[in-house]
C-alpha cells in the first residue's frame, strides 16, 4: 500500500506535478556526461520543506522508467519513508550497520516495480557516527554495483551534521527549497555547509512557489514533527517543484 495523497507521481501520473518530477529526473540523468550520478542525497535547510515527499516521488519516477532503484531512509532521527510506503520500521539501515550483516536481509521490495526500500530501522543514540562509519561507506559502494540509482533522504542540513556527512561519499546532493519556509540566509548557510565538506551540490528543487502560473495546483495536508521541538502540527504543501543549477538566488528572487 502507498500513501496516495503523497505519492502523486503514482496516483496521478498525468498531472502537471508528475510531469515536473519527470523533468527533474531528466535533469539529474543528464547532469554530467563524464560521470554518472548514481548516489544522491536529498536534504533541505530546515524541517518541513517537503524533502521526504520529493525523494519518494523521484524514486518512483526513476523506477517507472525501468531503473533499478534503492530508496534509503537515512534520516535516523525522524524517519518517514516507512509511513509513506506503509511498511514496518522494526528493522532497517541502523540494524544492518550495527549487526554488520548482509544488507539484502533488510531491503524490502516495494509495491512499485523496480523500487526497493531500506527503512531507517530502530532510531539509534548515535546517528551521525553510524552514517560516518566505514560500514555505511562500504554499503553504499556495494549497493552501487547492484542498483542504477540510490536516493537517500536525510535530515535538514542546518539542524544536524548527518546530511553533510552523507554528501561526502555521494555522487550528488540536492537541496529542497520551500519558498514559503526557508530564508535566503538559511539557504546560503546550507550551501556553505555543504561546500565546506566538498559536497557535489548538483542543484535544488524549489517547492511551494506560489507565484508560478499553472493550470492546476496540488495540495495535501499531513502531520509532521519539528526537529527537537516534539510538536505535531498540520502542514499544507504545494507540490509545484522546479529545478535550478545550485546557484543560491539573490534577495528578492525567491
Amino acid at each position: 500500500m502507498l500513501e496516495e495523497n503523497i505519492i502523486i507521481i503514482h496516483s496521478e501520473p498525468k498531472s502537471p506535478v508528475s510531469k515536473a518530477y519527470r523533468v527533474i529526473r531528466t535533469n539529474i540523468q543528464y547532469y554530467s556526461v563524464d560521470k554518472a550520478i548514481k548516489t544522491i542525497v536529498i536534504t533541505s535547510s530546515v524541517p518541513l520543506e517537503g524533502k521526504t515527499t520529493i525523494t519518494a516521488n523521484l524514486a518512483i519516477s526513476f523506477a517507472q522508467m525501468g531503473s533499478k532503484v534503492l530508496l534509503i531512509d537515512a534520516d535516523l532521527r525522524k524517519p518517514k519513508i516507512h509511513k509513506i510506503f506503509w511498511v514496518r520500521n522494526n528493522k532497517g539501515l541502523t540494524n544492518y550497520l550495527t549487526c554488520h550483516d548482509d544488507y539484502h536481509k533488510y531491503v524490502r521490495q516495494s509495491s512499485i516495480q523496480n523500487l526497493n526500500i531500506l527503512t531507517s530501522g530502530v532510531i539509534p543514540p548515535n546517528p551521525s557516527e553510524l552514517l560516518n562509519s566505514e560500514a555505511m561507506k562500504q554499503f553504499i559502494k556495494d549497493a552501487r554495483n547492484e542498483y542504477d540509482i540510490i536516493l537517500m533522504d536525510s535530515p535538514p542540513v542546518c539542524n544536524v551534521t548527518d546530511a553533510s556527512i552523507i554528501s561526502t561519499y555521494a555522487d550528488g546532493t540536492i537541496l529542497v527549497v520551500n519558498s514559503g519556509k526557508v530564508t535566503i540566509e538559511e539557504l546560503k548557510n546550507s550551501a556553505a555547509l555543504l561546500k565546506k565538506v566538498n559536497a557535489n551540490l548538483i542543484g535544488a528543487i524549489l517547492n511551494n512557489y506560489n507565484n508560478y502560473k499553472t493550470s492546476g495546483r496540488y495540495y495535501h495536508e499531513y502531520y509532521s514533527e519539528d526537529y527537537g521541538k516534539g510538536k505535531r502540527r498540520k502542514k499544507q504543501v504545494n507540490y509545484e517543484s522546479y529545478y535550478w543549477n545550485g546557484e543560491v538566488p539573490k534577495r528578492g528572487e525567491n
